[in-house]
């Protein structure tokens, strides 16, 4: 995610696609729209939808107790997926299914470990 905050910034300035009137004033640019830059934004809105929800699932998993091989599988396969996703979608564009692949695996990582906590937290009570 915080690639993409730079990448963003790198896009707005190679293009002079400001988001705001001052910006493009002293930048010497207009206030416009560029592709490159609102597929990067898209990108980064997606990383801040799932990734929040990553973490809680990742929490409330780890309350579980379990393996650490597991979690480590876990994490770094949804940490691959992630940035696989981020890179096909906003540096490199790639054709689909890429970008739905990795974005599947994450998702399904997230969910493997949010129901297996609840589950775990069902039969507890």
């Amino acid at each position: 995610m915080f690639a993409l905050t730079f990448l963003t910034i790198v896009h707005r300035i190679k293009n002079k696609a400001y988001i705001s009137s001052e910006d493009a004033a002293f930048n010497k640019g207009v206030v416009k729209t560029d592709e490159r830059v609102e597929r990067v934004r898209r990108a980064y809105s997606n990383d801040l939808e799932n990734i929040p929800l990553f973490f809680i699932a990742a929490l409330s998993y780890l309350f579980i107790n379990p393996h650490p091989a597991v979690v480590n599988t876990l994490f770094i396969v949804y940490l691959v997926a992630r940035t696989a996703h981020s890179f096909v979608y906003a540096v490199y564009v790639v054709p689909q299914p890429a970008r739905a692949i990795s974005w599947f695996t994450g998702f399904g990582i997230t969910g493997y470990m949010a129901i297996h906590s609840i589950v775990y937290a069902v039969t507890v009570i």
